[in-house]
């Protein structure tokens, strides 16, 4: 279990770099596109991964793509989800987003419905509601900090968690498709990570050339730390799965439980996300979510 627990730091630990972002001025495309830098080479030097074995079936090719694209697109919501919402509803509407994979499992891969399974769901459907809950005050919405923001950033606070919540249940959903080619996961992650480097790059120089953006050492070096970070969550959860192959449920339950109650914790206490009783009560329904699920 002690994989269980760096997984679980190292996971907060991105969420906490995300809100410290914007302080440090941080281009966040800049940092983005480093991060994968950092994470294809740790891929390819940790996991022994080979890009050849994920892109030897042509079943592999859309879910990779797809990969490609959303990886660095959620990773950009992510972060202004945690600067507009806070980690605490960030976090926990990450970690539900594994219901979007169950329910494609359910409707289009032709998998069984058991009850249990969709009892989860529907508390986790219920909890990511409650969690992303934001109340109006004349006109005005309270920030994730306690101050007031105007309508853009009060929209941000509800809509950048659901789209973190669809867009995580989505690159899900992908890694269940290259799972069921045969893709071994080590590879796929090797390859979705070089789509999104290059990407990301491109986009960087289109706006280096546009003079959008100058390019920012700050932000290259935040990306470095960034993309550890990110790599070693991955890295930590994989060992953990490795370490206790008889019991997946248990990793499972574990990393999303600790990873949603560690957030709450740093978020309302290290940066006093105001929270309603709602969004508590959102928080006490996904950890049920998570132990039916994984029960």
């Amino acid at each position: 279990m002690v994989y269980v627990v760096l997984a679980i730091a190292f996971s907060v630990a991105v969420s906490i770099l995300l809100k410290l972002a914007r302080r440090g001025q941080v281009d966040m495309v800049q940092a983005v596109a480093t991060n994968y830098v950092v994470a294809a080479a740790l891929a390819w030097l940790l996991l022994d991964a080979r890009p050849d074995a994920a892109i030897a079936a042509p079943a592999t090719y859309a879910p990779l793509l797809l990969l490609g694209v959303f990886l660095p697109a959620i990773f950009l919501m992510l972060a202004r989800s945690v600067r507009a919402a806070g980690i605490v509803r960030t976090d926990v509407a990450q970690r539900l987003s594994l219901v979007i994979p169950l329910i494609a499992a359910f409707a289009l891969l032709g998998e069984p419905a058991t009850t249990r399974k969709l009892a989860g769901i529907a508390l986790a459907l219920v909890a990511v509601v409650c969690v992303i809950w934001r109340r109006d005050r004349g006109g005005f919405e309270h920030g994730s900090m306690g101050g007031k923001a105007d309508g853009t950033t009060a929209r941000a606070g509800w809509l950048a968690p659901l789209a973190v919540f669809t867009g995580f249940g989505v690159i899900d959903l992908c890694f269940k498709l290259l799972a069921k080619a045969g893709a071994p996961f080590a590879s796929a992650l090797l390859v979705s990570f070089l789509i999104a480097m290059v990407l990301c790059w491109l986009v960087v120089v289109g706006r280096a050339i546009a003079g959008a953006a100058v390019l920012s050492w700050r932000s290259i070096g935040f990306g470095v730390v960034l993309g550890a970070a990110n790599f070693a969550n991955i890295l930590f959860y994989v060992r953990a799965h490795i370490a206790l192959p008889n019991d997946p449920s248990r990793v499972f339950a574990a990393m999303n439980v600790g990873v949603m109650v560690l957030g709450a914790l740093v978020g309302a206490l290290a940066f006093r996300e105001k929270l309603s009783w709602i969004n508590w009560g959102g928080l006490v329904v996904a950890l049920g979510a998570i132990a039916v699920m994984a029960g």
